[in-house]
């Protein structure tokens, strides 16, 4: 993978051809990066916005590279110090190559190009390419002033890329010192010589100058040449001072490279979590769902990574909302745009039309009493999703509740958008904010009681790394199979809970993102209900903070709420049991695993 760390939109298109030019030609992926800087004494969190305007001005900038290059997305990242970030996006990615554009020298006193430029180019995370006033459009010839070594290896790597791209013809140009003679001058030679082996260009001229001044010589040599590819120099300078020397009084394009091992940046024992960890997170994770309405590009893009996608809907007498819920998305989502591949009804058994209106719209439907019945079955909805990873077909899962009554397609697409532009990410939850409708009125407050009073605190005070969620208990989320498969579920309330805690421990937080699908108008439960849903939560934080020793307790919990029932001429308590069975992850069923071997021979 090649990053390529851009300011902003403007003046881009340079940097961009020759990050598209040498991903074609090593025919692996373009990273295009942006980092928003937030400034000390303001919280991290507060860059949000900024990240989610500038990800569809890169998304455009991608598209014109689409077809070019085996892959191109971009990615933005919010931090305090430019250079960290991008030296961390290479290191997390694993790139071969970051190319940084320089814009000129600089006038700030101790540095050479710049804090950021001086800080990677100091301890490089992969190899960096330093790129000043590329066109490659006029790019006819290259000069690549070499003398051998791993840099010079590169340069010649490089140019022998670009030349590809452009046609063009390379010439390499090895300066001796005039003093040097004897076994000094064939080592030298010969390590020249080991370099130039690696260029498979044709089109190839070989100069030799011997001179007592190495970059007057280079510089005399340009004349004729577009563009001059250096590798850089031993020295206390971050390129060495021949190189630099050569930069600053070019006159046409110029590249330095330096060539690394890639360096481990990484902090040492790092803190479990911390405050400013979480609201990184929250900035560049926090996607909105009008960034992926191109569903032209979410389909180029699910094709060309080859994957499936099926959404489950899972239902409990939903006839009020299941057939435009259905009828919405199939026409958006399969016949319009075929970003789904499947749309499959997983019921826990409806006592009113919610099946049969299902069957007429012609969705597959599914009993889950009835999916691999040999493990039993539970109540809840839990039980539901577990078992739809039995039937379901997709490498990416959605699912969607279907008690929506204001069901839009960016429920789904806002869900699936940054999987499929974000390779890393495994799992994705939807927020949004939550009306309350009451009668015909509709309050914008009161929604997401039990998120605020119950699960949210929770998060804060035993998983903090959660703490940046704004609604883990929604029901709309989507996942990578290959995530979900390897994680239990827990078969009533706390599956929601559940599965961020598992997949925050199996896969760390940055692997999860959220997204905002604006507003959702649904059917709101009792106050009672509510108090059930609470304590089935609170089960499984207790249960998870148990089995990791965080919270060892004396006595077996109860499984069973005294619900209060105070009316006008009844004063009494109604025992109630909550109880959530943990489900094994599916990966560990045989019956599961022989399917998805089936699966995936048949594709």
């Amino acid at each position: 993978m090649i990053l390529l760390p851009l300011p902003g939109v403007e003046g881009a298109a340079p940097l961009l051809e020759v990050g598209a030019a040498l991903a074609r030609a090593r025919q692996v992926h373009l990273l295009i990066l942006n980092v928003v800087e937030v400034p000390p004494g303001t919280d991290l969190s507060e860059g949000a916005l900024t990240a989610q305007e500038r990800r569809p001005e890169l998304m455009r900038l991608c598209r014109d590279y689409e077809s070019f290059i085996a892959d191109v997305r971009p990615v933005v990242k919010v931090g305090r110090q430019l250079w960290s970030e991008i030296a961390g996006t290479a290191r997390d990615e694993g790139c071969e190559l970051l190319l940084l554009g320089w814009k000129g020298r600089t006038q700030t006193p101790g540095q050479v190009f710049g804090e950021d430029l001086d800080r990677i180019l100091a301890d490089p995370p992969c190899d960096v390419a330093l790129i000043s006033r590329v066109d490659l459009g006029t790019v006819r010839r290259i000069l690549v002033p070499a003398r051998g070594g791993s840099w010079a290896r590169l340069a010649l790597r490089i140019a022998d890329d670009l030349a590809q791209a452009t046609g063009a013809e390379i010439t390499v140009l090895h300066v001796l010192r005039e003093t040097l003679e004897g076994p000094e001058r064939r080592m030298a030679e010969q390590t020249y010589l080991d370099a130039l082996a690696l260029v498979k260009r044709t089109r190839l001229r070989r100069r030799l100058a011997l001179a007592p001044e190495v970059v007057e010589t280079i510089l005399e040599e340009v004349g004729g040449h577009q563009l001059v590819i250096m590798g850089a120099s031993a020295g206390a300078e971050p390129l060495g001072a021949i190189p630099k020397a050569v930069l600053e009084r070019l006159e046409c394009g110029g590249m330095v490279v330096r060539s690394t091992l890639p360096v481990d940046l990484r902090p040492a024992s790092p803190p479990a979590w911390s405050a400013a960890r979480v609201n990184k997170w929250f900035a560049e994770n926090s996607f909105h769902a009008r960034e992926f309405a191109d569903l032209d590009r979410l389909v180029d893009l699910k094709r060309r990574q080859g994957v499936t996608i099926s959404l489950g809907l899972p239902t409990l007498n939903e006839e009020a909302t299941v057939g435009p819920i259905i009828t919405t998305l199939r026409e958006a989502l399969m016949e319009r745009a075929p970003l789904l591949d499947e749309i499959v009804l997983i019921d826990s058994g409806s006592q009113d039309r919610t099946v049969a209106m299902a069957r007429d719209l012609g969705v597959p439907v599914y009993q889950h009493a009835e999916i691999l019945p040999q493990y039993g079955t539970h109540r809840g909805k839990g039980e539901a999703l577990w078992k739809s990873l039995y039937v379901l077909r997709g490498d990416l899962v959605a699912w969607v509740d279907t008690d929506i009554r204001n069901m839009h397609p960016q429920f789904v697409y806002g869900l699936l958008g940054p999987l499929v532009t974000h390779p890393r990410l495994m799992y994705v939850k939807g927020y949004y904010r939550r009306p309350l409708q009451v009668g015909d009125t509709v309050y914008e407050t009161g929604g997401g009681r039990v998120t605020e009073l119950t699960a949210r605190p929770l998060f804060n005070l035993f998983f903090p790394e959660l703490s940046g969620l704004i609604q883990p208990l929604s029901g709309e989320y989507a996942g990578r199979r290959e995530a979900l498969e390897q994680v239990p579920f827990f078969t009533g309330y706390g599956v929601e809970v559940g599965l961020l805690i598992d997949l925050l421990h199996w896969f760390g937080l940055e692997a999860m993102a959220q997204t905002n699908l604006e507003v959702r108008i649904h059917r709101h439960q009792s106050l009672p209900s509510l108090g059930l849903q609470a304590f089935a939560i609170l089960q499984v934080v207790i249960q998870r903070l148990q089995d990791r020793g965080t919270l060892p307790l004396l006595h077996e919990m109860s499984p069973t709420m005294k619900l209060i029932r105070f009316e006008e001429s009844v004063l009494g308590l109604e025992l109630r049991e909550v109880r959530d069975h943990e489900r094994a992850p599916m990966i560990s069923i045989p019956e599961y695993r022989q399917r998805r071997a089936l699966v995936r021979s048949t594709e």
